[in-house]
């Protein structure tokens, strides 16, 4: 660890440090949340996936900054992706109970409003399982996309704005990589157990999980492209 992971790690403590010291910030951050819960998934997910593949930036190649990466058109694309993530979250939440109800265990819509049971563990676990296999294969493979789109366009806002080439970017994505790695190690392994506790916490907390998830989110997947995947 050199002087610029320290100074790195003293910014992102003094960032979040209010949240933790002060009661009313942190109230303040729930209600929001509560009363504005997309416009709070743009913010979170913008700032805190991108300073995920910041920090992947920083395990491959030794520095934080580098030019063409594209710090902000990452963050408007974490952004947009934060919102499909919120309506993700809303849609399996509680269209994945409804459908165990459809199939025999009758209680499973209201069982996530209960204290921690076995009955609870499986809602959660079923929850998250759909989730990360129906939503994020199309979620992760989108990300790549314009991750492609971004360096591919230096990584600046007007190259950004510039038509994506999904035929072009869809077909050069490294497959090898996405599959074996992406979906077949990440999904399984991490966030679906990830997604099944955060499924098991309160509302407020849930939020909370889900902003750390979030740093998660962007280093792994930024971390993917040094993978080199049989």
């Amino acid at each position: 660890m050199n002087r610029k992971d320290i100074y790195f790690i003293l910014i992102i403590i003094l960032a979040f440090l209010p949240f933790f010291w002060s009661e009313n910030v942190f109230d303040f951050y729930i209600h929001f949340n509560a009363s504005h819960g997309m416009i709070t998934s743009f913010i979170k997910f913008a700032i805190l996936a991108t300073l995920g593949e910041v920090i992947g930036l920083r395990i491959k190649t030794g520095s934080y900054y580098q030019k063409g990466f594209g710090v902000l058109p990452r963050a408007i694309v974490w952004g947009f992706l934060g919102l499909t993530i919120k309506m993700a979250f809303i849609i399996f939440a509680v269209g994945t109970p409804a459908f165990l109800a459809y199939l025999g265990m009758t209680d499973a819509p209201i069982i996530m409003k209960q204290s921690f049971s076995v009955d609870k563990l499986i809602v959660a676990f079923s929850i998250s399982a759909a989730m990360n296999l129906i939503y994020a294969p199309v979620m992760m493979t989108l990300h790549k996309i314009t991750d492609m789109h971004i360096l591919a366009n230096g990584g600046t806002i007007k190259g950004f704005f510039t038509p994506i080439m999904f035929k072009k970017y869809f077909v050069n994505l490294d497959w090898n990589v996405q599959w074996n790695f992406v979906f077949k190690k990440t999904i399984p392994f991490f966030w679906i157990p990830a997604h099944t506790f955060t499924f098991l916490l309160p509302p407020d907390f849930q939020v909370l999980f889900a902003a750390i998830l979030g740093v998660a989110l962007g280093a792994i997947l930024a971390v993917a492209g040094m993978k080199k995947v049989k």
